[in-house]
């Protein structure tokens, strides 16, 4: 949620802009000073008064669930995320068949949140305990509507995406390395297909579903908040946790023993269902999901960093798929 310094439309839409700057003039009673663009349907607002961030939803329900739920977190003591606003507007903000919510505005620390230092790491997992440890209070109200998290599903529809796209991915890299993860991804789902009871077992909680780097801000004051909200789902909390692992393993040079250190997560080792899930490659498979569904493979920043998730960090993740399949077969 930070504003960046700059008025040039990424997405090369100038005239969409203009036409929207345009309507939220037409409906705040604040005199609009600045607006800025910082991702799809993000915004950066600032008025003679008051600065803002504008998110835009494609259902009016989808912003009032987040609206909703972002007043029951604070509600139920969890204050270290943003609230949403109600400013002074003629009508709901509805431009051009999206809904707009308006969003306090954090200013954030000049140092970005990142997962390279261990500080920033176990910050981030005590926060996302937090979350849980609050939503576990009242995730039952939120259960019709809210969806049921489905990890398994949602993890073999993303190794069927990725398999599809094997003649496009094999331009770029081949065998070994081809083989060995859709291996560790059928070993892994075999397994949790297996044990899927334990999953069930577990309590529920609203869950995150998204815990980026990029969804942790810490604010000038130095506090690291939770932001962003829209994948939030009902299951047990080991699933964000597995997300958690998959996003700071590559700066953990995957090491298991590193890994230990985070006890939210060293809590669950020695259950073989997470064990299974430890090892599927979910991140090598969604980010070339996504440069091929985007065509961005022409973007040299991006295609860097999947080549480097793929290739350059392939034998240290195989060191620690192997250690855990022992562990496993133990």
């Amino acid at each position: 949620m930070r504003a960046v310094n700059t008025t040039k439309n990424k997405n090369g839409d100038d005239d969409y802009y203009n036409r929207l700057l345009s309507y939220f003039r037409s409906q705040f009673t604040e005199k609009i000073i600045q607006m800025v663009p910082i991702r799809k349907s993000v915004l950066f607002l600032k008025t003679e008064k008051n600065t803002y961030i504008m998110k835009g939803y494609q259902t009016n329900s989808r912003l009032r669930l987040q609206e909703a739920f972002t007043t029951t977190l604070n509600k139920e003591g969890f204050r270290k995320t943003y609230k949403f606003l109600n400013p002074n507007v003629k009508d709901q903000l509805f431009f051009e068949g999206t809904y707009f919510g308006c969003i306090e505005y954090v200013a954030p620390s000049k140092t970005t949140f990142s997962f390279h230092s261990h500080k920033n790491r176990q910050e981030g997992i005590e926060l996302l305990e937090q979350f849980h440890q609050t939503t576990a209070s009242f995730e039952a109200r939120y259960r019709t509507l809210l969806p049921k998290a489905d990890l398994i599903g949602k993890w073999t529809e993303r190794y069927h995406i990725f398999s599809n796209n094997l003649p496009f991915v094999k331009y770029f890299f081949n065998d070994p390395f081809i083989s060995e993860m859709v291996s560790w991804a059928e070993w892994s789902l075999k397994g949790m297909e297996k044990e899927y009871l334990f999953f069930r077992k577990e309590p529920y909680v609203i869950l995150h579903g998204d815990v980026a780097h990029h969804n942790f801000l810490r604010d000038k004051s130095g506090t690291l908040l939770l932001i962003d909200f829209d994948l939030i789902s009902i299951g047990p909390a080991s699933f964000d946790y597995l997300q958690y692992a998959n996003r700071i393993l590559p700066y953990l040079d995957w090491s298991f023993d590193k890994l230990l250190q985070y006890e939210p997560i060293k809590k669950y080792i020695p259950q073989k269902p997470f064990l299974y899930a430890l090892v599927y490659p979910a991140d090598i498979f969604r980010e070339w999901n996504r440069i091929i569904r985007e065509k961005s493979y022409s973007d040299q920043v991006k295609f860097k960093q999947v080549m480097d998730l793929t290739i350059n960090q392939f034998y240290a993740r195989k060191k620690f798929i192997d250690r855990i399949k022992t562990m496993a077969d133990e």
